[in-house]
């Protein structure tokens, strides 16, 4: 089987092209996508994937890209998905993002030029102990680089490109997903499955080099509204109670040593506020709740509304309501239905020469929703670091291993079928 091989610097250029696209979601708008410039970017890979000669490529009108590469196998092959998502986080700015190819990475800091505060330690990114030659990709201080998960988007469009140069290699049908709103939990909101028409699915959109991720968090959102009593503050003793300072104290009084993001590895969860609004009369507090157990996942919604009727127990005039809403599921329970999706990916991750990590994630990913509507969907390495900061990082080898992994995926499928 042919290599794929990154002679023309094809990746790092789609790459650095992708990022400088402004893609950043918003979870305060209720559009679909939430933010209208997440297709500035799917309309740049449809053109590419046109130019590809992948004919039934589009962006409909949810900003989700679809596009097949048909079967040039005489087996019948299960239909096989690669997706990734377009958005970039709201926690760090994506606008105006200058990627920085760092050439041959040697372990030295990467002091990032527009803001020198902004340093890349070894000590700190362990990851970085691996690249020594490598070619490093950070932003330039001020905004994320946005590697999550463009770098997911490039791995799947050099292997697209690859495989349709290619027709020798061998595979079943291939369909690309690329979707809007992962970052904000809506990712596959409106995704269309049955146009869509895959058997299996894996998304790119892993961190360290050979990982295959089987599991996730469970997942809520919270929010939490709380109606205070406003006055004139010259004249408020006895009358005065404020929401912002009941919502205050609602997120000071949770756990700091525990159940926070900040105190938390491995298989332990969170509650994490992730915005704060409002005025005396009214505030509202967002929070995300994580856990790898559903029971454990609803202990910790109930944790939260103890906590803040415990609170408002101290402003008997105020009131509240608090909303939790499922988001995803920990996607290991379908997965285990379905054990040849995990030994393809890992028997793909060995072919690429590397050795495969299975393991959990702390985060969610668009496979793990999907997996329960019916498409299996593991999580795949692409190279992505320190994600959702200025810090965030991409190595072009490890990205270059990403799409062989893809490549592989494809003609392993078609390998087993019969």
């Amino acid at each position: 089987m042919l290599n794929y091989q990154n002679k023309t610097n094809s990746l790092e250029n789609r790459f650095t092209k992708y990022v400088q696209i402004d893609t950043q979601s918003d979870p305060l708008s209720e559009t679909v996508p939430s933010t209208a410039k997440q297709k500035d970017l799917g309309r740049v890979l449809v053109d590419e994937l046109l130019e590809m000669g992948i004919a039934d490529a589009h962006l409909d009108d949810f900003g989700y890209v679809y596009a097949t590469i048909p079967s040039n196998s005489e087996k019948t092959v299960p239909v096989i998905c690669f997706c990734s998502h377009m958005d970039t986080s709201p926690d760090c700015s994506g606008k105006n993002v200058k990627p920085i190819i760092h050439v041959n990475y040697q372990g030295q800091d990467l002091v990032l030029p527009d803001d020198e505060t902004i340093i890349l330690k070894m000590e700190e990114h362990p990851d970085l102990k691996d690249q020594i030659g490598n070619d490093i990709i950070t932003a330039s201080g001020t905004t994320l680089l946005g590697a999550d998960n463009k770098a997911g988007l490039t791995e799947i469009m050099e292997a697209a490109a690859f495989l349709v140069q290619h027709p020798e290699i061998k595979h079943g049908t291939i369909k690309i997903l690329f979707t809007p709103d992962e970052e904000i939990g809506r990712g596959v909101d409106k995704a269309d499955l049955k146009k869509l028409g895959a058997d299996f699915g894996y998304t790119i959109d892993g961190e360290t080099l050979g990982s295959i991720e089987d599991e996730t968090f469970s997942a809520d959102g919270a929010v939490l509204t709380v109606n205070g009593v406003s006055t004139h503050p010259g004249f408020a003793k006895g009358k005065m109670e404020s929401a912002i300072k009941i919502v205050a104290d609602v997120v000071s009084s949770l756990p700091a040593d525990c159940l926070s993001p900040e105190s938390t590895e491995l298989k332990e969860g969170f509650i994490h506020p992730v915005n704060l609004s409002g005025s005396v009369e009214q505030a509202e507090a967002r929070f995300i709740i994580r856990a790898f157990d559903d029971e454990q996942l609803q202990a910790y919604g109930e944790l939260l509304d103890a906590t803040v009727q415990n609170i408002i127990e101290d402003y008997p005039n105020s009131t509240y309501e608090l909303k939790i809403t499922e988001q995803y599921r920990n996607m290991k329970k379908v997965l285990d239905q379905y054990p040849q999706v995990i030994e393809y990916g890992v028997e793909a991750i060995k072919r690429a020469g590397i050795v495969p990590k299975q393991q959990s994630i702390r985060g969610g990913t668009d496979g793990s929703r999907l997996s329960f509507m019916g498409l299996p969907c593991p999580n795949i390495f692409a190279g992505e670091h320190a994600f959702h900061g200025k810090q965030e990082w991409a190595s072009v080898q490890d990205m270059e291993k990403a799409v062989q992994t893809i490549i592989n995926i494809a003609v392993v499928w078609e390998e087993k079928a019969e």
